[in-house]
């Protein structure tokens, strides 16, 4: 059963939500949707590896992670300039969510799961700045 837009949306808007609570559960940090907190973003998702080890690292623990983390990042952008968050289904195999905006996707969740499964030097506040200076060129 596919989703509809309006039903991804609520969805992304609520793991948002579950972001910055278990965050502030997790790691005393708060998230308060502001550009400026996403840089706590890049810091909370190594502490849950140096909090967790490899327990954050297993399959499903990095799908939550990066989805709960990507869905806040999106938001904040949808909250700034708009868009749209939609099924990326060009692997049929492996879809994902991305937020579209002007004609452009932001895959929030993959740059997530690259800094916390791949190079811990990957910047997601970088990530969102470009995303927000593609948006208003």
């Amino acid at each position: 059963m596919r989703m509809t837009r309006e039903e991804l949306n609520q969805l992304m808007a609520d793991s948002a939500q579950d972001a910055i609570s278990t965050t502030h559960d997790e790691f005393n940090v708060k998230l308060n949707g502001t550009p400026e907190s996403i840089s706590y973003v890049d810091d909370v998702l190594l502490s849950w590896l140096g909090r967790y080890k490899d327990q954050a690292l297993e399959d499903k623990a990095v799908f939550t992670l990066c989805n709960l983390y990507g869905a806040y990042v999106g938001e904040v952008f949808r909250k700034l300039v708009g868009g749209e968050w939609s099924y990326d289904e060009a692997d049929p195999d492996a879809p994902y969510v991305v937020l579209e905006y002007a004609g452009k996707s932001y895959a929030f969740a993959g740059i997530c799961y690259q800094r916390l499964v791949n190079d811990s030097n990957i910047s997601i506040k970088k990530y969102f700045d470009q995303a927000l200076s593609n948006s208003t060129q």
